[in-house]
């Protein structure tokens, strides 16, 4: 990672610390990069693209990076990863037409997957998160999601990615599409053959209340709980708390969706969280970062246990590691809700430091903080917020 503040420099940089990982002699095949809201896309990518002699870069906009030995959300940050040529180059399925509709284009690029992948491939998907600001309109992955989902048909697929952002006020994001700075654009890089991913979510949640009826719903925008205003509702929970009672929901509240038996023992991997962005005291309703909660859904209001979150850290990836005994470890990603840095969260130390005691220099880490991560959940991947996705990417002994 570099925090340099030129954006050429910082590209220089970045692939100067990133072709440390490689073997002497290694020719690059392409890049993953990502980069920080202080910086210029257009001249970070062709300065990136330049250095590495035209070579692919995929990647996009973040609001904080994470590698082996470094981690920061100030905005000058930029980190990428090198692959080596000998891997073979990722199939690229991109879809600009975000804004026309996201579950129509999810569609289209899982019709596209479905052809060009085969079951258990491994693939990172990056959509451009924010449609239009100010105020934040945003894409709803859970829409693109859902449209992946029909057009893949039976085929089983290990996603991993994020929403991207370039702060948490949702001022913009962008993706870069292997040759350019693009927007409403969702990019999939199905890896090439004999590349397989392990992945742990990790959570920090805790529900504080019983279950409540989502009464009046439209889209994302949550008007009556139990046919109550909502923000009504969740005031009484919080307690008092000086921001809720001031209706200052933002990125501080989220509302939990139980999966299976509601009445069972809580376990956080039961649960898809979705954060509240924004209020509207007018007519008491909040806005959730996504829109797949329907009227009649339970749902129960969350409450972010710092401790509990960096339980879940420190067992996700201690477990992860324990999984890949026998596998060759190409790299890791961690794809980590902006939230959950520790100015916003409050937590004791960074979750991502666990993260990275945990790898040690072993296996390198390309991680970035987002809007939405996704990882596979109940089933198939899906659109979180409040997590963190910590994937390890393993080469197959005939790969080696």
């Amino acid at each position: 990672m570099s925090h340099q503040q030129d954006s050429e420099l910082v590209a220089e940089r970045a692939i100067e610390q990133a072709r440390n990982g490689l073997s002497a002699g290694s020719e690059v095949g392409w890049a993953l990069a990502f980069c920080g809201s202080k910086h210029d896309p257009a001249v970070f990518l062709s300065a990136v693209r330049e250095c590495l002699g035209g070579v692919p870069v995929y990647g996009g906009a973040c609001a904080g990076a994470i590698t082996n030995s470094a981690l920061g959300y100030g905005g000058f940050e930029c980190a990428i990863a090198l692959f080596d040529h000998t891997l073979g180059l990722p199939q690229a399925i991109v879809v600009d037409n975000l804004q026309d509709g996201e579950y129509d284009a999810g569609k289209d690029l899982g019709n596209r997957l479905q052809a060009q992948t085969k079951d258990d491939s491994a693939v990172i998907l990056l959509y451009d998160s924010v449609e239009a600001s100010p105020p934040p309109v945003l894409h709803i992955g859970s829409a693109l999601l859902d449209g992946i989902y029909a057009g893949l048909g039976a085929r089983q697929l290990h996603m991993v990615g994020a929403g991207t952002i370039i702060d948490l006020q949702l001022t913009a994001s962008y993706l870069f599409d292997g040759s350019n700075v693009v927007k409403h654009t969702a990019v999939a890089l199905a890896l090439p053959e004999g590349i397989s991913a392990e992945t742990r979510i990790m959570h920090g949640c805790s529900p504080v209340s019983s279950f409540f009826e989502i009464t009046r719903i439209e889209g994302p925008e949550v008007f009556e709980l139990d046919g109550r205003p909502a923000i009504d509702v969740i005031r009484e929970i919080s307690g008092g708390e000086p921001n809720i009672a001031n209706g200052d929901m933002s990125l501080i509240v989220t509302l939990g969706r139980k999966y299976g038996d509601l009445y069972s023992d809580f376990s956080e991997g039961d649960y898809v969280n979705r954060l509240v962005i924004a209020t509207n005291p007018d007519n008491g309703s909040i806005i959730l970062f996504e829109s797949d909660y329907e009227p009649g859904a339970k749902v129960q209001v969350m409450s972010v246990d710092t401790e509990v979150m960096l339980e879940s850290v420190s067992t996700g990836s201690t477990d992860l590691l324990r999984s890949l005994q026998g596998k060759t470890p190409l790299f890791a990603s961690y794809f980590n809700c902006g939230g959950r840095a520790s100015p916003f969260s409050g937590t004791s130390e960074e979750d991502a430091a666990i993260v990275q005691r945990t790898l040690t220099d072993q296996i390198p880490l390309l991680g970035c903080y987002t809007g939405v991560e996704i990882g596979p959940l109940l089933g198939r991947s899906r659109p979180l917020d409040w997590t963190g996705v910590l994937t390890v990417f393993t080469l197959d002994m005939a790969t080696v």
